[in-house]
Order: structure tokens, then C-alpha cells, then sequence
């Protein structure tokens, strides 16, 4: 099992480039940050580009994999976006990991509301979303593309020079909906999911395990090997923060393992809530058990 962690976009470089560098230090296999205008509660506090402070951690680590959790169309057209990726991809060395979702949650209506657009319905973001992830998967791989959408259009997008990873840098889709999940098993390499919001711990976990299985089903609809397509699940999702303690985490990691969750994804613990903790909590699971769970 891989493990990663979001380190959200809110402090100023000097004080956000050594969460970066320690991430990989610590072992983590993938950190991430969340790309959006503003987040949530933390919308009247500091917030910084998701693609500028990834390009700045590409420069200050060497392997840990480096991706949006997640990217949305609802502020952003494929064909600017596939430049910014093959970028950074180049200067990351190959080491970037799209995480796509349709913008559906809290902070995917705050972005919309920020521009104006308030009125999209849950149908019209499911056509978009999948509409933007084929004409983002097609720019990518393809010189020369041309795209006649609904809601996206280009005409002969050029690519050049492409990703360095080939044939682009992988997919990892979050889906929860039935139409996202086909979205997912039919262009993704790896699926994320938050679960379905539930105060109940137990019930939370429980939602997991039904998505689990419809992600299966979605996968054997679109006739793909599930050993191929990696499974990304955001602890924090539920109503436990991950980092509360090392046992917290170590029996959350486990049951992700059950239930053939490949990778787990973590939040750097701040001060206030969301994720508020102590770094000393995630300094001791780096340093006890992180190889441990890597080894699930």
C-alpha cells in the first residue's frame, strides 16, 4: 500500500516549501494539494495556485509523486490546462499525478460562486465533467486535436513536446456517482473517493465498502483489469481525522487494505480545524509505523 498527503495551499513559500521536502523525507509515496479559487472555511484566510506550488515543490523534491486532489472543469478549459500539466510534468521529471473530479462538493460550488455561476445542476456537472475529461485525455495524447463538445471545443490543439510520461501522466478520478464511477473506470488509472458524508464512523466505512463494489461493477462494464487501475481513499473524509494518534492511523490503513484500497491519502495536520493536530503525531507515524502500512 502507497501512502500520500495534502498539504493545502494556505501558507506563503517560506513557510510551505519544508512541509514539502519533509513529505518526502518522511516516506510518503505521493503528496498532493487541493485546487481550487478558495476552500470552505478557510475562504477569508491566505490561499495560493494549486499548479504554481506544485511547480515550486517539483523543485525542492526529487521523487514523490506530485498531483491535484483534485481538479475541476468549473474554472478551467482543457486545452490552457493540458499546457500548464505537460510542464509541469517536464520539470516534475514525470512525477505528476492528475487527480480530476466533476466539482460537485462544497468547495467546488464555492468556485463557481466566486465566478458568477451559481445555477449548474448535479446533471449539467456530470455532462461537463465527463465531457472535459475526454477532451483532456484526448489533447494530451494527440498533436493536433480538434474537439467539438457541448460545453468544450478546440480545434487543432497542438501537445508538443507531450508529457514525459507516456502516453500522458496518469488520471486518478474521484468519482462517488454512478456516472463519474464510469467516468473513472473508463479513463482512469487510479480511482478516489471520499466516501459518502456520514458523522458515524462506522457508517462512513461502510459507504467505502458499497463504492468499492460499485467501482468494481463500473470496471467490469468497461471490460478493465482492476489489478490495473489503483485505488485512492481519502481518510479524512470521515468524520475521524487520520493523524489523531498512531493507532488511528495504523487501523485506518488496515481496513483501507480490506477493503483493496491500494493507496491512502492523508491531510498535514494544521492547528485549527479542518485536520487539527499535532505534527508530532505525523513525525511519529513516519518514523514507526509508515514503512510498516507501505509494506499492507
Amino acid at each position: 500500500m502507497r501512502a500520500g498527503i495534502v498539504i493545502l495551499t494556505e501558507d506563503r513559500w517560506w513557510s510551505g516549501e519544508p512541509k514539502w521536502r519533509n513529505a518526502e523525507e518522511f516516506g510518503f509515496d505521493h503528496a498532493w494539494t487541493y485546487d481550487h479559487l478558495s476552500w470552505r472555511s478557510l475562504a477569508d484566510g491566505p490561499w495560493f495556485s494549486a499548479l504554481p506550488t506544485l511547480t515550486a515543490a517539483a523543485m525542492v523534491t526529487e521523487v514523490i509523486q506530485l498531483g491535484t486532489f483534485v481538479a475541476t472543469p468549473n474554472y478551467r478549459h482543457p486545452v490552457p490546462f493540458m499546457r500548464e500539466l505537460i510542464t509541469l510534468d517536464d520539470i516534475s521529471d514525470g512525477r505528476l499525478l492528475l487527480g480530476l473530479g466533476a466539482g460537485v462538493s462544497e468547495g467546488g460550488a464555492g468556485d463557481r460562486a466566486i465566478l458568477g455561476e451559481t445555477d449548474w445542476q448535479p446533471r449539467e456537472l456530470a455532462e461537463r465533467f465527463e465531457e472535459f475529461v475526454e477532451a483532456l485525455d484526448g489533447a494530451l495524447i494527440k498533436d493536433n486535436y480538434s474537439f467539438d463538445g457541448t460545453y468544450f471545443r478546440m480545434s487543432g490543439s497542438r501537445n508538443l513536446p507531450g508529457s514525459v510520461q507516456q502516453p500522458r501522466m496518469p488520471f486518478a478520478i474521484a468519482a462517488n456517482g454512478p456516472r463519474s464511477l464510469r467516468v473513472a473506470a473508463r479513463y482512469g488509472q487510479g480511482w478516489i473517493t471520499t466516501g459518502w458524508p456520514s458523522d458515524d464512523n462506522e457508517q462512513w466505512w461502510r459507504g467505502v465498502a458499497e463504492l468499492s463494489e460499485r467501482f468494481d461493477r463500473a470496471l467490469d462494464d468497461a471490460d478493465r483489469d482492476p489489478a490495473r487501475v489503483r485505488r485512492y481513499l481519502s481518510l479524512d473524509a470521515g468524520p475521524v481525522y487520520s493523524l489523531s494518534s498512531v493507532d488511528t492511523f495504523t487501523d485506518a490503513a488496515q481496513r483501507a487494505r480490506k477493503l483493496g484500497f491500494t493507496d491512502i491519502v492523508v491531510h498535514w495536520p494544521r492547528a485549527t480545524d479542518p485536520y487539527c493536530g499535532r505534527e508530532a503525531v505525523l513525525e511519529r507515524i513516519a518514523e514507526e509505523v509508515l514503512a510498516e502500512v507501505q509494506e499492507l
